[in-house]
């Protein structure tokens, strides 16, 4: 982005946090989604809300759209200030944030939502090169959520193994490539905003995603076959990715309130990607008469027997490409904090009040705000 533009953009957004000055502060926050998207009509409507409650009405927020700010601009925006607070997803800069990307080599083994956005907050706050990396690119972590488990969406019937081969697919990471690949399937890693052109114009044959991606990004319109074959869901995120700059001039206080609504939002976003919005999307599927289908035995246990390697795999790959040595215990770390959360999950039965309340309790009342993200 030219330096002019940047300018002009930093410019507009202080016009608009002047004009709704009713907060002592005003973030500028970027969902980088459309508002259809639970990043942006859940996640940030509703941040935008327990900010102001949270804070005694001394913070507040005015969004600039994905227009303004996508996700592969929001590492540049934030750093340039542009925007104070985004929706920052690592697996997009993986050479840049290895360590924060770590976890999310994992996205195909985790299949409880809540479970998932729960153990990587936990993991993300605890891991000290995690932290480490983020204070010297200048960011600060407030939580992860997570989607439900991911599909293949398509404009051609996949029914068998042999049906994946040649078919280009949209890849949202390194773990679907890997299964992409793996299956004899052509991974293309384009943004999810750039799905819906990218099958519309046959550069993709469909992707691999939350089936709430046909509502939220229109691909109703343009993919005819849903197979239901469980590929991970997507948990590497950083729902409320904080400048510096910013955390540095807040009050302590400040930031509790951000902590806190940040966490409150995190579940709520969950809830609505990972329960809600998958089975409003398959009812819209079955009105449009899009065909959905059931993987075979045979598909599912081919599958589960790739999955079952994937942890190795992410070992491998981030000690090999990125230098992690001790990648395998901070994996298991991660595994076993996804099968404590889980059960959390299964107790509360997924109510993102409760797990809200869980989160914060467990992980955020131990935080030292006077000191973190510093």
């Amino acid at each position: 982005m030219k330096l002019t533009k940047l300018a002009g953009l930093t410019l507009a957004a202080s016009v608009l946090a002047f004009s709704a000055a009713a907060q002592d502060r005003v973030l500028r926050i970027a969902p980088a989604a459309p508002p259809a998207h639970p990043a942006n009509g859940v996640l940030y409507t509703n941040f935008a809300q327990y900010l102001p409650e949270e804070s005694n009405g001394r913070l507040g927020t005015t969004t600039l759209g994905p227009e303004v700010v996508n996700l592969g601009q929001m590492k540049d925006a934030l750093l340039s200030q542009v925007a104070e607070v985004g929706n920052f997803l690592p697996l997009y800069f993986p050479a840049e944030l290895p360590y924060m990307s770590l976890a999310g080599e994992l996205s195909l083994t985790s299949g409880n939502s809540q479970a998932a956005a729960a153990a990587m907050t936990q993991f993300m706050v605890e891991c000290e090169p995690c932290q480490a990396e983020m204070t010297e690119f200048g960011f600060v972590y407030l939580g992860s959520g997570a989607s439900d488990v991911y599909e293949i969406l398509t404009t051609r019937p996949v029914n068998t193994i042999e049906d994946l081969q040649g078919l280009r697919l949209r890849s949202g990471g390194a773990p679907w490539a890997r299964f992409a690949e793996h299956f004899g399937a052509v991974p293309a890693q384009i943004s999810v905003n750039d799905t819906f052109e990218a099958i519309s114009q046959g550069v993709v044959d469909g992707s691999m995603a939350s089936i709430a991606d046909l509502i939220s990004f229109r691909l109703v319109d343009v993919i005819t076959d849903v197979l239901f074959v469980p590929l991970g869901l997507y948990q590497s995120t950083s729902n409320f990715h904080t400048s510096g700059i910013t955390w540095a001039s807040l009050s302590v206080e400040d930031r509790e309130a951000m902590a806190r609504a940040a966490n409150r939002a995190n579940a709520d976003f969950t809830d609505r990607w990972g329960r809600e919005m998958p089975m409003e999307a398959e009812a819209a599927a079955r009105e449009a008469g899009i065909n959905i289908h059931e993987a075979s035995p045979e598909f599912a246990a081919a599958v589960a027997e790739f999955i079952a390697t994937e942890a190795e795999t992410a070992a491998s790959v981030s000690a090999e490409r990125y230098g992690i040595t001790d990648a395998a215990e901070r994996i298991a770390r991660f595994q076993e904090l996804y099968s404590y959360w889980e059960g959390v999950a299964n107790e509360v039965e997924s109510d993102p009040v409760q797990m809200a309340q869980r989160v914060y309790d467990e992980v955020w009342s131990h935080v030292d705000m006077n000191t973190y993200g510093q």
